[in-house]
């Protein structure tokens, strides 16, 4: 029976999500458990977690936890998974929850050859920036460099001693040493915010970031006299490919958009997508499109309309085939065009702002 391997470094992808949640022993996600939930989780986009009870019991008790994530700084553009990401930080965020944003420059440097102060003047002219455009509090978020926290380092030297090589391999699939340093960082960074406080911690990601949480989860099962909380973790899909493959990859420029891009580049992308209008006018408007087939739709659904009442008009004009896939797609670039706007002015307005923030400071 081949191994199951979920690659954080690598391409593949995943075509059935209910499949990996039963292979990897993952929660359905239930919006329900979460009081007042965002887009994301309203609509599905969010799938699948773990220990996520704990984090909704601390939201609604009142009780300290935490969000983290990573800023991996080695280009100089972001993509749609990246505003997901955010948005579920924003959340928990805006639920109380304590919140830490890492520039991860010495993963950076060990698994993909980023030079640390090429990281850092990465994270603080572009990435850090475009994290507060799409809906970070700076004001309430804990910020630090990988390379400046001793602690972190001192995480991931123990837990190092706690997992064998086959238990490695089993869980990433390779034993390469960048990866290795780069996976017992992430468990150094995960476990960081609880030195200060034990207290529950959640970590939302793509679910190709699954090994890491994986690799923690053990690592604290093998160090129950540190006492830490086992970490939380929330999954969202991928924003499918305009084409209609399942991730937008930069393999595929032509089927991607990326954060920010030219928006006329990103009008003719969307008006190149794959839809869900039938073969002729006269069988649109007897049939209706086909919704499931449709990018464009699913790109709105994802992240271009707020508001639930008005997807489900657009939705149910779309389906009864009163709208066509060509005013779709109009509409989507009007919105497309709007919210890359707003997105490249908040990185400006952020920049200026960059002075102000809460970096950790290490002896």
């Amino acid at each position: 029976m081949k191994q199951k391997i979920i690659d954080p470094w690598g391409s593949g992808l995943l075509e059935d999500y209910g499949k990996i949640i039963k292979d990897f022993g993952l929660e359905v996600f239930d919006a329900k458990l979460f009081p007042k939930p965002n887009r994301l989780m309203r609509r599905g986009v969010v799938f699948a977690g773990r220990d996520l009870k704990i984090i909704a019991d601390a939201i609604k008790q009142k009780k300290k936890f935490y969000v983290l994530s990573g800023i991996m700084p080695t280009n100089e553009k972001i993509h749609f998974g990246t505003k997901m990401v955010v948005e579920n930080i924003r959340y928990f965020q805006e639920h109380n929850a304590e919140t830490y944003l890492l520039v991860a420059d010495l993963e950076a440097a060990a698994a993909r050859g980023v030079p640390l102060e090429e990281a850092r003047k990465r994270a603080m002219e572009f990435h850090i920036p475009a994290y507060v455009a799409l809906g970070l509090d700076p004001k309430k978020t804990t910020f630090y460099f990988q390379s400046e926290n001793v602690e972190v380092s001192h995480i991931a030297s123990e837990a190092s001693k706690r997992v064998t090589a086959n238990e490695f391999k089993a869980i990433y699939g390779s034993l390469e040493p960048g990866r290795i340093y780069s996976a017992f960082t992430q468990v150094g960074d995960i476990l960081y915010p609880q030195l200060k406080e034990r207290m529950p911690g959640i970590i939302p990601v793509g679910i190709d970031q699954d090994p890491h949480i994986r690799l923690t989860r053990d690592i604290v099962r093998r160090m129950k006299d540190k006492k830490f909380f086992l970490p939380s973790s929330l999954y969202h899909k991928y924003t499918p490919s305009l084409d209609g493959s399942i991730k937008m990859s930069k393999s595929k420029p032509e089927s991607c958009i990326e954060l920010p891009e030219d928006i006329n580049a990103a009008k003719k992308k969307i008006k190149r997508a794959l839809t869900g209008g039938r073969d002729t006018l006269e069988e649109h408007r007897k049939l209706g499109a086909i919704i499931e087939k449709d990018m464009v739709f699913e790109l709105m659904k994802q992240h271009l309309v707020e508001e639930d009442k008005e997807l489900d008009s657009i939705y149910k004009k779309y389906k009864s085939g009163k709208m066509t896939s060509g005013e779709l797609k109009e509409l989507a670039c009007d919105k497309m065009e709007k919210f890359m706007n707003n997105f490249t002015e908040g990185i400006e307005k952020a920049r200026n702002q960059i002075n102000k923030l809460k970096f950790v400071k290490f002896k």
